[in-house]
């Protein structure tokens, strides 16, 4: 057979993904790149022994490692798939073994805080990507991750001006093939717009549960057995993994109390209206609130029956939920 007939071999774009943290957005990225053939090999590194062992049991990654230096060593694609608090240091502990050419990029739900502080110690000649997918759920653990996770659902780079443009869209092409649609946002725009589509949303699901879990007249087992379908619904994300979400609030806290502020006007707005019986502004606020809500649905980013945690049929075993 000569070389003009042999049959197209497919060429993974990165010989060595190595994933920082095995949770549910580093083990769905592994899913989702082996659907797609997208590389040779995918180590990782975990916080604990256990993470590894069940990440190397499900065939998440290939070799499993202790440290994150030891995963990062050799890779052209390094993913901090960690807390956002936790990006800078691990940044500053991989640099030394980083190689030229690498793109290391990052799933945060905060950009300002994670360029500030990982960009410092990132080599020259390695191209720093900050990314963040929007999806997720409200579990976490390797066990959690699937490949259709991304599918139809926005990923947002953040490059500081100046970087490298080959590699911005090398990385851009990797998270479409992972079945994102992509967006390039600067920094502080994109932690303004979580603010209010993600951040606020997990801040105020938290803190009705705990509101709820305090009141005089009402003990914590009626709260449990009489979740309407409001109250379930609306606080399922509170199951959200809390270290991540610390990190979240403190390191995106301005972007976050600013939204927090209208977000208070507005509650107050709605109380008046209560207070006063003024039904026309409350049928106003509730109309446009469920127009934008249809918005949401037309816009693909959610389905008119969501499961809300009831078992979904197998075809649509699938979750939009924010990660972050």
């Amino acid at each position: 057979m000569t070389a003009a007939s042999a049959p197209h071999v497919h060429q993974p774009m990165f010989e060595r993904i190595a994933l920082i943290g095995i949770g549910l957005i580093g083990s769905s990225i592994s899913h989702a790149a082996r659907r797609a053939g997208l590389a040779k090999s995918i180590v990782g590194s975990a916080r604990t022994p256990a993470t590894v062992a069940t990440a190397l049991k499900l065939g998440i990654i290939d070799e499993g490692y202790a440290s994150a230096r030891e995963a990062a060593d050799g890779a052209d694609l390094v993913i901090l798939c960690v807390p956002v608090g936790l990006c800078g240091p691990i940044a500053k502990e991989i640099s030394p073994v980083l190689k030229p050419g690498a793109i290391l990029t990052d799933v945060g739900s905060v950009k300002g805080s994670i360029v500030r502080d990982v960009a410092p110690h990132v080599p020259a000649g390695v191209h720093f990507v900050a990314g963040h997918p929007i999806a997720g759920t409200e579990q976490s653990g390797p066990e959690s991750g699937f490949a259709e996770l991304f599918d139809g659902r926005w990923c947002i780079l953040t490059p500081e001006a100046g970087t490298d443009a080959a590699a911005v869209e090398k990385l851009k092409v990797f998270w479409q093939k992972l079945g994102s649609n992509v967006e390039i946002m600067a920094p502080d725009h994109h932690d303004l717009v979580l603010a209010i589509t993600s951040h606020l949303p997990h801040l105020i699901a938290f803190n009705i549960v705990n509101t709820a879990a305090h009141l005089e007249r009402v003990t914590d087992s009626e709260v449990i057995k009489f979740s309407a379908g409001g109250f379930r619904d609306f606080t399922r994300i509170a199951a959200s993994d809390p270290v991540m979400w610390r990190d979240v609030f403190l390191n995106n806290k301005d972007a976050v109390l600013e939204m927090l502020g209208r977000f208070s006007e507005d509650l107050i707005a709605l109380q008046r209206a209560i207070r006063f019986g003024d039904g026309d502004t409350l049928h106003k606020l509730f109309s446009d609130a469920r127009s934008i809500r249809r918005g949401v649905i037309q816009a693909g980013q959610d389905t008119p029956a969501p499961n809300f945690g009831r078992t979904p049929a197998p075809a649509t075993a699938k979750s939009g939920d924010e990660k972050a």
